[in-house]
């Protein structure tokens, strides 16, 4: 008798963890990287909403311009100020500075200030070169500390030594290279009034000395946006009639601190300009609320009532375009929040299912063993705090592990979402396997009543969040994001999954009897197996999370599809076409554009037309309708193009035809603007002339102006005859993919880039947005995680299951079963299941589009306003189910080569329960 049997010897005391993850290696491993990749994905989640939320946050300020970060301020200068005049502009902006607290901060470049002249004057030099008849017109201003935000290329900045009508300047380059200015040229600007003292001193005339030409290091930047064309010269006009402008060229110079006494001389009034640019980094999703309410003080709260005083100008007043940014952000936001969480729930569902499978399998494994331990007199409550001990060791570690690489691969400032959702996933795993082992140990007769209970349960949930989506939208109108109307897909796929479960024996008994009346046991068997399911595994948690994937990926693909689609549709409405080229105001497109334009490559139909923003007419009712759209083309060919783009396509023939010298012309008209108007024909005012039309039509929208209200469309043949200034078309409107580029060289004037516009440019800018580039990519992970997880799924079953398949495979070799039969045998087995859950997630993702696509509005993801919602699309669906039922394949096939290479002698042993 050895020690240990015997009486009284100590007992042995075996650690349980350590021998029992040891006993299962491989289950042990799987289980931590389970929960470290669902850890991850949950705690991700939350960090890329808020990187999303701030990046949309901050580009909303990005683009409101240059200074769409900065309060602005500006006070005409109506009194002399007495010492010096930059010495007070200094003393006004430390002023402002310090008003800026928390939770605002300055931006470390600092505040911009200086003072401009309100108004140009003319440069009468005879040798300035003049595009039409009228001179240059130059305007002045003081910049504080030009010198460092610009280089000086010739000669030197102007000095403080400058008093009366005679001002030190200094000009960009590019002005120089376009008036033909040089360093020391005076520059005569004309007499000045009558009853300036200082003019009848000064020979009543002003003069403007070029000392220097610099380079601006950054063109567009704030720091030059309060001075108008002082980078570089514009190109203005006025129109003095439809088609007929006079062009002349509009720059701006600085001038030193001896010209701001005088500057209100050269400008009528002097005007002081302050920006205050905030810090970018204080604009975050989650400080708006306080960053709102130091801005209204700011703006007009106690801070505002008090800078008349403290800067000693009573009309000083702050003002700022960020309470606008910052509530179009947070509108967005809400509205984009419930549409970007609709993935991640589909897939956290897919995750929790397949976190549930491992546990019911482990549970399943250990049963027999629980069981023994619990007949020799363990307790209950003992073996459950070894179990939680075994799951704490997997679990909490790959969870605190994913947590924080996610917390680490996606740096912002919030860390709260993502700590909570992975300790969401550490309770998950933590407490799966004990939870599985007591209802292991603790079986109940009424289970089928309690599955009933719950599956009714789901169902009705289902129903409900349906209701509540098709009433109030995935997104309600107080904001924020309801859980039950962002789980709607889920309910409802996991409603399926629950019909499916129900339905997967009846569906797969009856293939197996149509099966047993054919020739070969083959068949037959695996069918019948894969009905009943085999042994103790749990078969339908596999269904569940292929289903619940299919349909999550079927969903999500058919929302991206639709994002994406919906660009498109938006980019056309804001362009009008494809290509979008426009002339200067108050100019036509230069001479051969339009010809040279319509044969590059990509252009498939090409059209140009003359565009009037400001037409006006006499109503039926004798009054005034103003500020109409015209548009003058040729009616087959525009109506060509507006029938490609799907923009306002109308019957050519209603404008077509001869037309009398004294006849109206034919026009279409706008539904709202037919409202007012009638049959009769009436004069419509274009400018200083006008040309007498008669409706004949209407039409809803047009290319040249999409979103116009009130539109007239004419043919081009008879205006151009009664108002020969129209025949040179100022827009150019095409089909197809034109280069941009090649179409900005043809136009040669490249000062605004806005005038060439194209719709693929602005598909890619609406993409770029933060919010919906975060969404889709949230939607992309979503499918790609759901995916990921239903196969771990079925190779989780399938693992599970491959011992008692084996021993069954041995079995039926040794009965003479071929190997070729027994892969067979275990693909009639396995795919019959995946390849009907992969079938019902189609359908259920179809019927989700269906019962919830109308209701989602995809506005936010897409980065501009679209109508309607979501609308079935076979092929993203298809394409979903299609991936995930071959991958499901691939997987039983690789298992069952696997299987087959096992020999009958490791199989077959005896006593083996398998």
């Amino acid at each position: 008798m050895s020690g240990l049997d015997r009486p009284g010897a100590a007992p042995v005391r075996v650690p349980w963890v350590r021998t029992r993850l040891g006993a299962a290696p491989y289950a042990a491993v799987l289980g931590t990287v389970l929960v470290l990749v669902a850890a991850f994905l949950a705690a991700a989640l939350p960090r890329a909403l808020d990187r999303a939320a701030d990046g949309a946050l901050r580009d909303l300020v990005r683009g409101s311009g240059p200074t769409g970060n900065a309060l602005l301020a500006a006070s005409v200068q109506t009194r002399e100020v007495s010492g010096d005049r930059a010495a007070d502009l200094d003393r006004i902006a430390a002023v402002l500075a310090k008003e800026v607290h928390a939770p605002l901060r300055l931006a470390a470049a600092g505040e911009v200030y200086g003072s401009r002249a309100r108004t140009p004057r003319a440069l009468l030099d005879p040798e300035l070169p003049r595009p039409g008849t009228l001179p240059p017109k130059l305007g002045l201003a003081h910049l504080h500390d030009v010198a460092g935000h610009a280089r000086l290329t010739a000669g030197r900045w102007p000095g403080g030594g400058q008093d009366g009508l005679r001002f030190e300047i200094a000009v960009s380059q590019a002005t120089a290279d376009t008036l033909k200015i040089r360093v020391g040229q005076v520059l005569d600007a004309g007499a000045a009034p009558g009853g300036d003292v200082r003019a009848v001193a000064r020979d009543e005339r002003f003069t403007a000395e070029v000392v220097g030409t610099f380079v601006p290091d950054d063109p567009e930047g704030a720091f030059w946006a309060g001075v108008q064309c002082t980078t570089g010269p514009c190109l203005e006009s006025v129109e003095v009639a439809p088609g007929e402008s006079v062009p002349y060229w509009l720059t701006g110079a600085v001038t030193g601190t001896g010209g701001l006494p005088s500057l209100g001389a050269w400008g009528d009034a002097a005007e002081d300009f302050f920006q205050v640019p905030i810090d970018e980094a204080v604009f975050r999703a989650d400080r708006l609320p306080e960053v709102r309410r130091a801005l209204a003080s700011l703006i007009s709260g106690p801070q505002a009532a008090a800078l008349p005083n403290s800067t000693l100008r009573q009309d000083l007043r702050l003002s700022s375009s960020l309470p606008g940014t910052i509530a179009t952000a947070e509108r967005r936001q809400a509205a984009a929040a419930p549409l970007t969480v609709l993935g991640p729930v589909g897939a956290a569902g897919v995750a929790l299912t397949v976190l549930l499978l491992a546990a019911a399998l482990a549970t399943d494994r250990r049963a027999a063993e629980l069981r023994l331990l619990r007949a020799r007199g363990a307790s209950t409550r003992g073996l459950l705090r070894r179990l939680l001990g075994e799951s704490a060791v997997t679990a909490l570690p790959a969870a605190l592990l994913g947590t924080a690489l996610a917390l680490l691969l996606l740096p912002t400032p919030r860390w709260g979402g993502a700590v909570l959702a992975g300790t969401a996933v550490a309770l998950v795993g933590l407490l799966a396997l004990p939870l599985g082992a007591l209802r292991a140990l603790r079986p109940g007769g009424s289970a089928g009543r309690r599955r009933a209970v719950v599956e009714f349960a789901v169902v009705l949930a289902a129903a409900g969040a349906v209701a509540a989506v098709r009433r109030r939208g995935v997104a309600p109108a107080e904001g924020g994001v309801d859980l039950l109307l962002v789980a709607a897909p889920l309910l409802l796929a996991l409603a399926g999954a629950l019909l499916l479960a129900r339905l997967h024996p009846v569906l797969i008994g009856g293939a197996a009897r149509a099966a047993a009346r054919r020739p070969g046991a083959i068949g037959f068997l695996g069918l019948a197996r894969a009905a009943r399911g085999t042994g103790r595994r749990p078969s339908v948690l596999p269904v569940f999370a292929l289903l619940l994937a299919v349909t999550t990926a079927g969903f999500g693909a058919t929302v991206l599809a639709a994002v994406d689609h919906g660009r498109l549709r938006a980019a056309r409405a804001e362009v009008g076409a494809d290509a979008r080229v426009a002339a200067a105001p108050g100019l036509a497109l230069p001479d051969g554009f339009v010809e040279a334009a319509g044969r590059l490559p990509g252009v498939r139909s090409a059209q140009g037309v003359w565009l009037d923003l400001d037409g006006s007419t006499a109503t039926a009712d004798r009054s005034l309708a103003g500020s109409l759209t015209v548009v003058i083309a040729d009616p087959a060919a525009y109506a060509a193009l507006a029938e490609q783009l799907g923009v306002g396509a109308f019957d050519p023939a209603l404008l077509s035809g001869p037309v009398a010298a004294d006849a109206p012309v034919p026009a279409l008209v706008s539904p709202a603007l037919a409202e007012r108007l009638d049959e009769e024909p009436r004069a419509l005012h274009l400018g200083s002339r006008e040309v007498l039309i008669r409706p004949v039509g209407q039409v809803g929208a047009t290319p040249a102006a999409p979103r116009a209200r009130d539109l007239v469309v004419l043919p081009a043949g008879p205006v151009h005859d009664r108002l020969p200034g129209t025949a040179r078309a100022n827009l150019w409107l095409a089909g197809g993919d034109p280069d941009p580029a090649a179409l900005r060289a043809l136009l040669g004037d490249t000062s605004d880039p806005k005038r060439v516009r194209t719709s693929a440019e602005t598909v890619r800018r609406l993409a770029a947005d933060p919010l919906g580039r975060a969404a889709g990519a949230v939607f992309r992970a979503a499918v790609a995680a759901a995916a990921g997880f239903a196969v771990l799924a079925v190779l989780i079953s399938l693992v599970r299951s491959g011992p008692e398949r084996a021993a069954l495979l041995a079995r039926l070799r040794t009965m003479g079963l071929r190997p070729r039969e027994g892969l067979a045998l275990i693909l009639t087995e396995a795919l019959p299941s995946a390849l009907l859950a992969a079938l019902a997630g189609a359908l259920f993702a179809v019927l989700a589009v269906l019962l919830l696509g109308p209701a989602v509005d995809l506005s936010a993801v897409v980065g501009a306003v679209v109508p309607g919602g979501l609308t079935p699309a076979a092929v993203p669906v298809l394409t979903q189910a299609g991936l995930l039922a071959a991958v499901a394949a691939v997987t039983v096939l690789a298992e069952a080569a696997i299987s087959g290479r096992r020999q009958i002698t490791t199989e077959l042993r005896a006593g083996d329960d398998r």
